[in-house]
């Protein structure tokens, strides 16, 4: 995921490249996807103009990190331990807040 996003940015900037990132422990990578994740989300945030159409961003990189993120989930329900369902429409959700301290409240499916 930190590669997919680092791959972003660097075609949102114009310089499109690849990196194979060293695999690191869960602290250390999960670091390292929020900083990723971050830098991505500082430049689309900004006033910088975009060398790729956002559309093929999201198109591209983005899905494809959602659908790892569902791989993910997947192997967790065979390993009997799922995450929780939660209804997205109804989060708490702030522009901006990409990192780890998300907000606490959770809202499941009715």
């Amino acid at each position: 995921l930190v590669d997919l996003f680092d791959w972003a940015l660097s075609m949102a900037a114009g310089t499109t490249r690849w990196t194979d990132s060293k695999p690191a422990d869960w602290s250390d990578g999960s670091k390292m996807f929020f900083d990723s994740l971050k830098r991505f989300d500082d430049y689309l945030a900004s006033d910088k103009e975009l060398a790729e159409p956002v559309e093929k961003l999201f198109q591209g990189p983005v899905a494809d990190s959602l659908n790892h993120i569902g791989q993910i989930n997947f192997l967790r329900r065979v390993f009997d331990a799922p995450i929780r369902g939660e209804n997205y429409f109804k989060a708490e959700i702030e522009v901006g807040r990409v990192g780890s301290d998300q907000s606490a409240k959770r809202v499941e499916f009715d």
